[in-house]
């Protein structure tokens, strides 16, 4: 695994390039680069806005947080002024001390200093299995969000404890898909289709609920109590397989775009695809709509997927008319349409991995796992489609700072910032997610 202080040289031109997305937002701010950020905030220690409401700096001005979202508490003043080099240590030393106690689990989108940190890296469905995979480990330490840490609870075995280094690490996209709001949808469902838990005829029920893994567990938990399924972007459409055999339609929260791609690439039309808005009447559509619907979409969005455009596609082409263009299914419809693929993170990881000559590479996703990619194959020339340095920005609240924190505070006896599903929501969530992790792609 690459350290965060290496330098990995470039095949082009010798130059060495960080993997460190930080390190690259510093010397924007200092004037040391002429790249561009979406906002210098970035540079600052994410404590400086815990007290605040918001998803923190680099959040879309639309994405307004919910009233009574967690928030992180003060950080001791040693980690805040800590170097990155004497937090590097803290984190090392603190992990020996712990052995086998703690399992350290990192999203690919994480801040390149917290993942050299991480026991094992990957997306939300490889770190699910993760979570099951240690019940030796007294406590998960999960650097990634909030949905993310529930999740793992909820896979986990009762006396685990899971910690979230910053409880200020939501996401704004599991937000946009409350419970109050989908059980209104799903009332309001009942009318048009009739009663949901029961099959018809055929044995098929109205309509199955199927969530991304980028939502709550109350969602979870209410997929699994009316026969649904969680998803996640590595086995989209093996989960819309499963629940097309066991409905007439889904109901598909909370990104719409990974949904409206996953389901046109399975043939089905877009006008058969009308989107839900809770914020309308009768989700803003009609009874006449709905009854043809083969999928119901929620109007949910990844802020981070939503920068990326078919503009950049074409600028990326004219610059490097070999280029491979890769982009995430978070995406709009027309990105992922004018791209020569789209894939979950791993996938796009397996899919430079497997590349055996050097190739230029555009890829549509989160740019600290692009820059770490690009460090990784130096062979390859690889870069973000958005030329504006703008990490997620809830993902960018886990700070070395905090790591070293809450594993200190391990050491010491104490577990802050656990994160637990109340048995009333985790024993459907459960049977939602045991599902999901059988539909492997």
């Amino acid at each position: 695994m690459t350290s965060p202080l290496t330098l990995i040289p470039r095949p082009d031109d010798a130059r060495p390039l960080d993997p460190s997305v930080d390190h690259g937002i510093q010397a924007i701010v200092t004037g040391a680069s002429t790249a561009e950020t979406c906002t210098t905030d970035l540079a600052a220690g994410p404590w400086d806005f815990d007290a605040r409401p918001g998803y923190g700096p680099g959040s879309s001005m639309g994405d307004v947080i919910p009233t009574g979202a967690p928030r992180q508490g003060e950080l001791p003043a040693p980690y805040r002024v800590a170097t990155e080099a004497d937090l590097h240590d803290r984190i090392r030393r603190a992990k020996e001390a712990l052995g086998d106690r703690v399992v350290v689990l990192g999203h690919f989108y994480q801040r390149e200093e917290v993942v050299v940190h991480a026991d094992y890296v990957g997306d939300s469905f490889q770190l699910a299995g993760a979570a099951q995979a240690h019940p030796e480990a007294e406590t998960i330490v999960f650097c990634g969000v909030h949905f993310m840490a529930e999740t793992a609870d909820l896979l986990s075995r009762p006396e685990q404890a899971v910690v979230l280094p910053n409880l200020a690490a939501g996401c704004s996209m599991a937000d946009m898909a409350s419970i109050d709001d989908v059980e209104d949808c799903w009332e309001q469902l009942a009318e048009v289709y009739g009663d949901l838990d029961t099959p018809d005829a055929d044995g098929l029920l109205p309509v199955i609920p199927v969530t991304y893994m980028n939502s709550s567990a109350a969602i979870k938990g209410f997929v699994g109590r009316h026969g649904g399924i969680v998803c996640t972007s590595s086995n989209a459409r093996t989960v819309l397989e499963w629940a097309f055999a066991r409905g007439r339609r889904v109901l598909f929260f909370p990104d719409q775009h990974l949904g409206r791609n996953t389901a046109k690439a399975m043939g089905v039309p877009l006008d058969r695809m009308p989107m839900w808005n809770p914020r309308r009447p009768w989700g803003g559509t009609d009874e006449q709509t709905l009854a043809d619907a083969r999928v119901v979409l929620w109007h949910g969005f990844c802020s981070v997927h939503r920068r990326f455009t078919v503009g950049q596609i074409d600028k990326a082409r004219s610059e490097h008319p070999d280029v491979r263009v890769i982009v995430h299914p978070e995406c709009p419809m027309e990105v992922v349409d004018a791209a020569d693929e789209s894939g979950s993170t791993d996938y796009i990881r397996k899919a430079i991995a497997a590349a055996t000559t050097p190739t230029t590479f555009a890829i549509g996703t989160e740019i600290n796992l692009v820059q770490r990619l690009a460090a990784e194959y130096p062979q390859h020339r690889i870069f973000c489609l958005d030329p504006v340095v703008c990490p997620c920005s809830t993902m960018y609240r886990i700070h070395p700072g905090y790591l070293a924190w809450v594993l200190e505070e391990l050491v010491a006896g104490r577990r802050p910032n656990r994160i637990t599903v109340s048995a009333d929501v985790s024993a459907p969530a459960r049977v939602a997610l045991d599902r999901m992790l059988a539909a492997r792609p």
